[in-house]
């Protein structure tokens, strides 16, 4: 099979972008695409590191970002699996991309900049909820933003009802066939909804 290996061979094959799809790029929060932002409550934050590369759902039940000015965002890393895979990234490498996802929306808007992790007392106390707060927050300086084209949403009819009655393997499941039996996978799920409940933040 032959390869792809240089961005000339790249750029015959696809030829030239559209004047949309080089205008649409800001280096900073437009109001449009702030107001789009901050209509998001879920969003793919992507990061690399010497291990490799990350990509983390992050969600909330508002906007899932602060927009603190048209060129900084913070996202609270609420409760999570704490792996922190994605917070050992940034600590080793700032360069990450968030892609925001509206349920219904058709298109994605990504932002791409550079990262840092804090863990600034009153800035955690701000995102304060119902006495719990984030261990840390991502504040990202943003280096572009765009929307993506619409063609993948459309493609995969992601927000059709027909793709929410699929049987699908749960996360039991998926324990116990990585342990070949020896995890209770029934009992994780059993217990897995009265745990989120109260483990949300």
């Amino acid at each position: 099979m032959d390869y792809v290996t240089t961005p000339e061979a790249l750029e015959a094959l696809y030829g030239t972008p559209s004047e949309a799809a080089l205008l649409k790029v800001a280096r900073r929060l437009t109001p449009a695409y702030q107001a789009w932002i901050e209509a998001s409550r879920f969003c793919i934050l992507s990061t690399v590191g010497p291990g490799g590369t990350d990509a983390s759902p992050r969600g909330d039940d508002g906007p899932v970002v602060r927009v603190m000015d048209p060129g900084t965002l913070a996202l609270p890393d609420w409760k999570g699996n704490d792996r922190i895979d994605s917070l050992r990234n940034i600590v080793a490498d700032g360069r990450v991309s968030l892609m925001f996802f509206i349920s219904g929306a058709s298109n994605v808007v990504r932002v791409n900049g550079q990262a840092r992790v804090t863990a600034d007392a009153a800035l955690r106390e701000s995102f304060a909820r119902g006495g719990h707060l984030p261990r840390s927050v991502i504040v990202l300086v943003i280096e572009e933003v765009y929307a993506q084209c619409a063609r993948a949403i459309l493609r995969s009819r992601l927000w059709t009802a027909e793709h929410h009655a699929r049987s699908l393997p749960s996360m039991g499941d998926i324990l116990r066939e990585l342990s070949e039996g020896r995890f209770d996978g029934a009992a994780y799920d059993s217990a897995w909804p009265e745990r989120a409940r109260t483990t949300m933040w």
